[in-house]
């Protein structure tokens, strides 16, 4: 039996890197105390198995000391006012998985003979956010006429996502890590992300985040591609201090985006009661009753003290009935949602073509079976 020589010391920093529990952890691998206590040692497949369970590669076992992980994009998280230091194996295997599809894309784009995006990197922290909001409206083609054409802001966000991949940005909304459903991410480590390229710009929305959240955080993420800067953030939609200018401005972006001004203060009624003011505008935007809430903020309509309050509130509402409502959904749209249609439609169809390994589209698409790979060709009209 091979015993396999590994550093006890990186044995106790893989489980805290998972967040587990020795006790928990013990219960598959009994002899777990004993392996960290340096009093005896694993074989290989054990300790291969101990890495897979863990989501870590199993090389780092065997060496001299724990390795510092780094989210390898700007990392504009905060707590409390503080930076986020330790990134978990969930986020930082979907920003490699993103990283990968996106250098795919962007050979597929070169030898396709595409051409740069010109809005990626086209503005700066110094210009107004009403101006850059108006660019990515006039981008997008994601203005107030057709929003209103959406019955709900549900299907308003789904047409956000459609329009912003038909603008050429790679849009993947997902709440796990790749297809693994026991990989949840926390919308409370991130809201999203941005991984800027002039021909393969890439969004990635926290999927279990709520459907409110999401669509701000795609606004947000988009700001980020118009600086021409790839960061993370957990910024929500409400304002708040701490954060870097960057991340301000993006917030600005994204709400002027969202709710132009001067169109929300046309459609203001004095006197009116809050919850009736949110249910109205709502629906006029096509936008959630938090969107709602922060430009009534920026609008002067609401104190800060009387915002706080309903901000909390509003977030309890939204998060109860998405408890309630939740469902598993269609499979396929799932899946493709997760990778986004552009990229998913380009895969399939480079892959038919024969340039690219199926091996490797299987990997990127997180499917397993032909007949899966298949159907989602047809999901996206790649295969008839």
């Amino acid at each position: 039996m091979i015993r396999a020589s590994v550093n006890p010391e990186l044995l106790r920093w893989a489980r805290k890197r998972a967040g587990t529990a020795q006790e928990d952890l013990a219960v598959k691998f009994k002899k777990l105390p004993e392996w960290e206590d340096g009093q005896s040692q694993p074989t290989l497949k054990q300790a291969e198995a101990f890495a897979r369970a863990l989501h870590v590669p199993v090389g780092y076992l065997f060496l001299s000391e724990p390795p510092e992980e780094t989210v390898p994009i700007l990392d504009f998280r905060t707590f409390a006012g503080h930076a986020v230091t330790r990134p978990s194996p969930n986020l930082l295997d979907t920003i490699y998985a993103c990283q990968e599809r996106q250098s795919w894309y962007r050979d597929f784009s070169r030898v396709a003979g595409e051409s740069n995006l010109g809005f990626v990197g086209s503005a700066s922290v110094e210009a107004s956010p009403e101006s850059v909001a108006a660019q990515i409206r006039e981008t997008l083609g994601f203005d107030l006429a057709v929003r209103r054409e959406c019955s709900t802001w549900t299907d308003a966000l789904r047409l956000f996502i459609r329009k912003t991949d038909e603008a050429g940005l790679l849009v993947m909304v997902s709440g796990i890590v790749m297809s693994n459903t026991s990989r949840r991410l926390d919308p409370a480590e991130f809201r999203g992300f941005a991984l800027c390229d002039p021909l393969a710009p890439l969004i990635f929305v926290n999927g279990k985040d709520t459907k409110a959240a999401q669509m701000f955080t795609l606004a947000h993420e988009l700001a980020h591609i118009w600086l021409g800067a790839s960061a993370l953030s957990n910024l929500g939609a409400a304002p708040t201090t701490g954060f870097c200018r960057e991340e301000v401005w993006c917030n600005a972006v994204a709400a002027e985006l969202l709710v132009p001004l001067r169109a929300l203060q046309s459609k203001l009624q004095r006197n009116e009661l809050l919850a009736d003011a949110l249910s109205r505008l709502a629906r006029t935007f096509k936008v959630s009753t938090l969107v709602i809430l922060r430009r009534l903020l920026d609008a002067g309509w609401l104190t800060r003290e009387r915002f706080d309050s309903a901000w909390g509130q509003e977030n309890e509402r939204l998060r109860k009935l998405v408890q309630a409502g939740s469902g598993g959904g269609d499979f396929y749209r799932t899946t493709v949602a997760r990778v986004g249609r552009r990229f998913a439609h380009a895969l399939v169809v480079s892959t038919l073509e024969g340039q690219t390994l199926y091996r490797d589209a299987f990997r990127m698409l997180g499917v397993k079976k032909p007949e899966t790979f298949n159907n989602l060709g047809r999901e996206v009209r790649a295969v008839r």
